[in-house]
């Protein structure tokens, strides 16, 4: 059942409904101005005409605190100056497992700098095979807090058992409960006792029902910030290491007031793949994203396959800028500046910008020659002066932000010229 007081209520009306709710048998949780009845049968018309009362609905579903109902605004999970849930799309980006103070470092100043808001590494590690690397453990843990504190971003790192929620707590600006997790019950207990921010990943046979009673364990044990991931379910198809399920992320919004992140790594398991399933999930109305990147793919002790390289993560998020905007989003810059460090965190992401520059750069270069090539091949003339004209007049036309037209006009003629020069080497 859910209680909503009247907007004027008083707190000695709500203290007195909540009271009287207990006399009954009864108990409640109080959630904005409403009062979320968890246990036991009230009559709706005798709880309607208690002082204060604004409404009595019933709650069909089997968890609570959790249903959209109770909070339809949404749920804004704050972690540190980063807020998911708030319109912006947040992205998690790092490596599968910690596995050096270097390769940590490394991989965190990069997607930093690419415009990722938080650092995700792995320190305990459930892996299938007893025999394969399970991790630095408390060692990794310190490693992945010093990242993040020299890139400026919070971190979020697994936790696997009720006993590691104190050490994890100690280094972790966030708290994962993995897929093999996701029905540890004393574990979720455990984080509801903590005020540390929860990211809960979909376990790979578990319903949608069930992640949501899962998040219920969490929230009713006393903490309310739960962020919901959907990572992929295991299902006949063997073309991918998951099936990614975005129908459960549609789905999901309209169920809970928990904001949902995807992760495109394990979702599909392929490099590949993952920028492509990454801006579905954007389309799907997704919160935010958490991507695997590594320095050097070919080499990691974990989830390589999987893994983005740093110039592939820069890409990405290159290409997330317009796929947000596309579903009504901004893809999510961290806050304001962090005193003294805040010059040098832009001038990083200024570098992650000249990165995918370039890189595109090279693309288009690339898809100009092989037009060149096919022209050459059909006998028909390679350039085409009006055609270059009408790039460069688009190009301005399309210049709306800081940059003025002549300035833009001027960056696409040596883009031009650069492109015919190319050409004139691919002849010869």
């Amino acid at each position: 059942m859910l209680i909503r007081m009247k907007r004027d209520a008083s707190a000695r009306e709500t203290n007195d409904v909540d009271a009287r709710i207990r006399e009954r048998g009864a108990d409640a949780r109080r959630v904005d101005d409403a009062l979320v009845v968890i246990h036991g049968k009230l009559r709706a018309d005798d709880v309607a005409r208690m002082p204060g009362v604004e409404s009595v609905e019933e709650l069909s579903t089997p968890y609570r605190l959790v249903a959209r109902a109770v909070r339809p605004r949404g749920t804004v999970v704050t972690i540190g100056d980063v807020e998911v849930g708030a319109g912006a799309l947040v992205v998690a980006a790092g490596p599968c497992s910690v596995e050096s103070r270097g390769q940590i470092l490394e991989t965190a100043h990069a997607v930093a700098a690419a415009g990722a808001t938080l650092l995700r590494g792995g320190a305990f590690k459930p892996r299938t095979s007893p025999y394969a690397f399970q991790g630095l453990g408390e060692e990794g843990l310190e490693l992945l807090a010093e990242a993040g504190i020299e890139a400026g971003l919070p971190v979020v790192t697994e936790v696997m058992s009720p006993e590691d929620v104190p050490l994890v707590a100690r280094w972790a600006d966030v708290m994962q409960v993995g897929a093999r997790n996701v029905q540890n019950f004393a574990l979720l207990k455990a984080l509801g006792a903590t005020r540390r921010p929860v990211l809960l990943k979909r376990g790979m046979s578990t319903t949608v029902e069930e992640l949501l009673l899962a998040a219920e364990y969490v929230v009713a044990h006393g903490n309310s910030q739960v962020i919901l991931c959907e990572r992929g379910i295991r299902t006949f198809e063997t073309s991918t290491r998951n099936t990614l399920d975005l129908g459960a992320v549609a789905a999901l919004a309209g169920l809970t007031h928990l904001p949902v992140i995807v992760d495109p790594s394990h979702g599909t398991g392929r490099r590949d793949l993952v920028g492509k399933m990454a801006k579905a999930s954007v389309a799907v109305g997704a919160d935010g994203l958490i991507v695997e990147v590594h320095p050097d793919p070919a080499s990691a002790r974990s989830d390589g396959a999987q893994s983005l390289d740093l110039p592939q993560f820069a890409a990405l998020m290159g290409e997330l800028h317009a796929h947000a905007s596309l579903a009504g989003r901004t893809l999510g810059p961290r806050g304001g500046m962090r005193g003294a460090g805040g010059v040098e965190d832009l001038r990083k992401r200024i570098d992650g910008v000249d990165a995918r520059i370039v890189q595109l750069l090279h693309e288009r270069a690339a898809l100009a020659l092989d037009v060149g090539r096919l022209k050459r091949a059909a006998g028909v003339p390679v350039r085409v002066p009006a055609r270059e004209a009408e790039v460069i007049a688009r190009a301005r036309q399309l210049a709306h932000g800081a940059l003025p037209p002549d300035a833009v006009e001027r960056v696409f003629e040596a883009i031009v010229s650069g492109t015919r020069t190319a050409e004139e080497r691919d002849v010869a």
